[in-house]
């Protein structure tokens, strides 16, 4: 196993890799405070603050261990969020998903079903991941309920599992799908983007 960045194409959205390009949009897109709520940094207010995020993405990038994607809505292009695989574990054949986040207006429509179908089906599929895993912090409910609802099997709360920017100390509730479960997992996503 062995991710590269890649572009994932679907029919709400499409995955590529993060560039500086896609940061006049991600402005607009993060000026919710909602969405970080829960995210572990601060929002980034100003085009300057959402190119510093960017190059902090690049700098774990080149550290082998994430690969940050841009969420690109192909109806007018635009970026509209971003997601990461992130804990890449090349030997183990593992890897997570996570730091995703969306604009206030992508959510609750189509587009986090399908960037987490095209990243599992890549993961699965493309890369021969093993596993798959996610992890949320403890307080966000949406979180866990959405990641049950394409799937994930919860494994447990990691207790205190890190300092947030703002000084919060969160416990981390973790899922994951395995291999062996793609299948059926597919076919669910595949059911719920047809509706």
């Amino acid at each position: 196993m062995n991710p590269t960045p890649v572009v994932l194409y679907g029919d709400a959205v499409r995955l590529e890799p993060l560039d500086h390009a896609h940061a006049g949009d991600l402005v607009e897109a993060a000026a919710d405070p909602g969405i970080w709520q829960y995210m572990g940094s601060a929002q980034p207010k100003s085009l300057a603050e959402v190119k510093a995020w960017i190059d902090a993405a690049y700098k774990l990038a080149a550290a082998g261990d994430t690969i940050p994607f841009a969420v690109i809505r192909p109806a007018d292009d635009v970026a509209v969020g971003s997601t990461r695989f992130l804990e890449i574990r090349r030997e183990w054949r593992t890897l997570e998903v996570g730091w995703t986040w969306y604009a206030a207006s992508a959510q609750r429509t189509a587009v986090n079903t399908e960037c987490k179908y095209l990243l599992l089906k890549h993961a699965f599929e493309d890369l021969g991941a093993l596993r798959v895993q996610f992890k949320t912090d403890g307080r966000n409910v949406r979180s866990q309920r959405a990641i049950e609802r394409i799937g994930g099997v919860k494994e447990g709360v990691l207790r205190k599992q890190r300092i947030n920017d703002d000084g919060y100390v969160r416990d981390a509730v973790y899922y994951s799908i395995l291999d062996d479960e793609w299948p059926a997992v597919k076919t669910h996503l595949e059911g719920m983007l047809r509706r």
